[in-house]
């Protein structure tokens, strides 16, 4: 039979007023990896794709945004390296990560990778790090690449110093597009003829395209099978490097050849 309670404060009568239900508790989401990525105020793109490349059982990703000029140069760019520590700080408090991203890639180009690194690990010290051009180096590792076509958004200051340190970590870059505009409205039809065009060559045997706000992740797999050659994007590369990083080693064939492959943790 149940009791009717009556709360002396408001009157109000309840059929059911139970307190401390019983309950158990386990680890909560993320038993297999938690992922953290930093996002720049501006990009249309990154989380909706990441979403996708995380999207596993015991795979929890959480995303918390950084201000970023609007205009892209590289003093802005670099203007965004004090913000990261906070950006980092609040990004689940207290709940442990095993990688927290940062999502930009002409940015970790010029503020520097070790430095990204850095300003992460004065919040969180023990966690993995990574970044898109740290991400697209170990992916061109992983796949053996060579000599890469490099597809990007970004004015050709930023385009040539981009092309410089893929060269400076030992591949060739023979073959280089730009379109110079609002990455985010591109369409991915554009981006696959632009990645059919400039891998086409025998120059090259990796496409990869840079800047995470491009829609890129839905023609990887379809431009793949035409140029019969990997295509990375920035994002694929990201999500890909936090889930090798955090352990997670499932090969998802359908975003690409580069989800068949592995990296040496040490």
């Amino acid at each position: 039979m149940q009791t009717v309670k009556t709360n002396a404060q408001s009157g109000e009568d309840f059929v059911i007023d139970e307190q401390n239900i019983p309950y158990k508790m386990d680890s909560g989401l993320g038993e297999r990896a938690r992922i953290g990525l930093i996002v720049l105020s501006g990009d249309q793109t990154i989380e909706y794709e990441i979403r996708q490349l995380l999207d596993l059982p015991g795979v929890s990703f959480y995303g918390n945004r950084l201000y970023c000029s609007p205009t892209i140069t590289p003093e802005t760019l670099k203007d965004m390296e004090s913000k990261i520590p906070e950006a980092t700080r609040l990004i689940m408090p207290g709940l442990p990560l095993d990688v927290i991203a940062y999502g930009c890639t002409s940015g970790s180009m010029l503020i520097g990778i070790e430095n990204v690194h850095a300003r992460i690990h004065e919040v969180r010290p023990e966690v993995a790090c990574t970044a898109p051009l740290q991400a697209a180096t170990a992916a061109f590792q992983a796949l053996s690449s060579g000599s890469i076509a490099l597809i990007t958004p970004y004015t050709d200051d930023i385009n040539r110093r981009l092309r410089g340190f893929i060269q400076d970590n030992g591949f060739k870059v023979p073959v280089m597009g730009s379109w110079n505009e609002n990455v985010g409205r591109i369409t991915p039809d554009s981006i696959k003829e632009a990645v059919l065009e400039l891998g086409r060559p025998d120059l090259v045997d990796t496409v990869f395209i840079s800047c995470t706000s491009v829609r890129a992740l839905g023609i990887i797999k379809a431009a793949e099978e035409e140029l019969g050659k990997p295509v990375v994007s920035s994002n694929l590369a990201l999500g890909w490097h936090c889930l090798r990083l955090a352990g997670v080693n499932d090969r998802l064939p359908q975003f690409g050849s580069l989800f068949e492959k592995t990296i040496d943790r040490g």
